[in-house]
């Protein structure tokens, strides 16, 4: 479920859009004119040299936090997510393709909400064949209330593992559980992305706090070192976070979803005159024949999970990395699209592939003085246990494979928190106002291979774990099952309850 190597995972959230007026031009009908939301400013950005880049060791100043078990008993949890809708529930998609409910209470439901591997009367529509496929994400529409709609995100078995964003609604009647009538009779494909390969399909879906639109995550089409070159390819959604408009669509609209005008590709495909004089070099910059409007950010290897501040509209992006370090992209509210993330030019703050030994000065690893910096720098990053090739193995503050969870608030510290599927270290970064950096910690050290996580509700950001790796891997169904957690500071515990165990440096 999580990616060693920057494997894929599969996650759970999605997003859905604001209506906006719907005008379409006459070169590009699926275009919505969307004007981007007024949002709540951060002082927040990326970095802008690679000394700049946070490493463990940071200091955060919060409260000591603690892993609360919710629930267990799940298959390969993938994701969590919340419906807003005011029950309290949590929503965990299992890589099977199902999707379980934690009611307020904590009690995990009999049935589950929805069942993908009985909605095909030949069999599971989810393909899990290699433990990184399977059921990815679910999101709920921002107006579930009212209309009953969700997305998930899948690997489809009936099309050969390719990326599967589907629309289902809740029969009001029965809002604990989807059938497969229900299912079958509300069923909207909003996107299909063929797969080349079974690893790095990303997975999480989202919808923007600010501007309703829905976010989804897709990797780079596997194996490994991009060798597509679609990170840095704008004709392949692979290696891509897309943004598109899925509210106010009409049924006999000719695509499921609108491409927002605001989108940073929206008109740079479209056919024109050819102009050669009067026309400045910023304007011939915006002219990508080949590119797709749907594309908000490129250059990433496996954004399997990703999260928004809900108050201000910043995103943060795990992108799970290859074999020496994992990286956190960090795009404020104020963005307007086209941020490249460096891949695969770029592993991190390091070029790709990394060659030679990296010189290390005052205990920090220096990136190579004839590596270029390609696209934007993540705001962090953290090593395997061998930095480079060759490298003597590193003990403390590694890992193997970063998974999102959410952005919590801990006595008014905006916290990203963050795990890792071998280490089971579980990470905080957070934005230093004073210093005017990013500071990035290891908050703990458990057993758990954490596989993504979610925020609830009311704010708490929840994280799952399996227990399951590709050496030994007995299949979607078959691996010991994992659990639900909730992550709160150590003094809110309540007496009785079960907490992950962690680690000292000496375990």
């Amino acid at each position: 479920m999580r990616f060693i190597d920057g494997v894929a995972a599969f996650a759970i959230l999605t997003a859905f859009a604001i209506p906006a007026e719907a005008q379409q031009s006459p070169q590009q009908g699926r275009q919505t004119p969307t004007q981007p939301a007024q949002q709540t400013q951060t002082q927040a950005q990326a970095p802008r040299a690679p000394e700049q880049v946070a490493r463990p060791g940071g200091r955060l100043d919060i409260p000591q936090l603690a892993l609360v078990k919710v629930a267990d008993g799940f298959q390969d949890p993938t994701s969590v997510a919340a419906a807003n809708d005011g029950s309290g529930r949590i929503f965990v998609t299992e890589r099977v393709g199902r999707v379980r409910v934690v009611d307020k209470d904590g009690a995990v439901m009999k049935d589950p909400f929805l069942d993908l591997t009985k909605i095909n009367p030949l069999g599971s529509d989810v393909q899990t064949g290699f433990v990184e496929q399977g059921l990815y994400s679910i999101v709920f529409d921002p107006r579930f209330r009212e209309n009953g709609h969700f997305y998930v995100h899948y690997a489809s078995l009936p099309f050969n593992g390719d990326n599967m964003v589907v629309r289902f609604t809740v029969d009001p009647a029965n809002p604990n559980m989807v059938s497969a009538e229900q299912a079958n009779r509300t069923a909207k494909v909003i996107l299909r992305v063929e797969q080349p390969w079974y690893n790095h399909n990303g997975g999480q879906l989202a919808f923007g706090p600010k501007d309703g639109m829905l976010y989804i995550g897709i990797g780079d089409g596997g194996w490994e070192g991009d060798p597509l070159r679609a990170g840095q390819d704008l004709s392949t959604h692979l290696g891509k976070i897309l943004r598109i408009d899925v509210a106010n669509v009409p049924d006999d609209y000719p695509m499921p979803y609108r491409i927002p005008a605001s989108n940073p590709f929206s008109q740079a495909s479209k056919e024109r005159l050819m102009q050669l004089f009067g026309i400045t070099e910023q304007q011939f910059a915006t002219i990508r024949t080949a590119s797709l409007p749907e594309i908000w950010a490129y250059g990433l290897r496996n954004p399997y999970s990703f999260a928004f501040d809900q108050e201000t509209g910043d995103l943060f992006i795990a992108d799970v990395g290859q074999n020496h370090w994992e990286e956190i992209n960090f795009q404020p509210a104020s963005s307007t699209g086209g941020e490249n993330y460096g891949w695969a030019a770029m592993q991190g703050s390091f070029c790709h592939p990394i060659t030679g030994t990296l010189e290390q000065r005052d205990g920090r690893f220096v990136t190579q003085a004839n590596c270029p910096v390609v696209g934007v720098l993540p705001a962090a990053e953290y090593p395997h246990e061998n930095p480079y090739p060759g490298a003597q193995a590193v003990k403390q503050a590694t890992g193997c494979s970063v998974q999102g969870m959410g952005v919590g608030n801990f006595q008014g510290r905006k916290v990203y928190l963050s795990g890792d599927w071998c280490s089971g270290r579980l990470w905080g970064l957070a934005w230093d106002q004073r210093a005017g950096r990013w500071q990035f910690a290891e908050l703990a050290q458990t057993d758990l291979q954490f596989t993504s996580g979610g925020r609830g509700e009311d704010g708490t950001i929840y994280a799952v774990n399996c227990n399951c790796f590709y050496i030994g891997e007995r299949g979607a169904t078959q691996n010991p099952p994992g659990a639900l957690w909730k992550i709160v500071p150590q003094d809110q515990v309540a007496q009785g309850a079960e907490t992950a165990r962690t680690r000292t440096r000496q375990d």
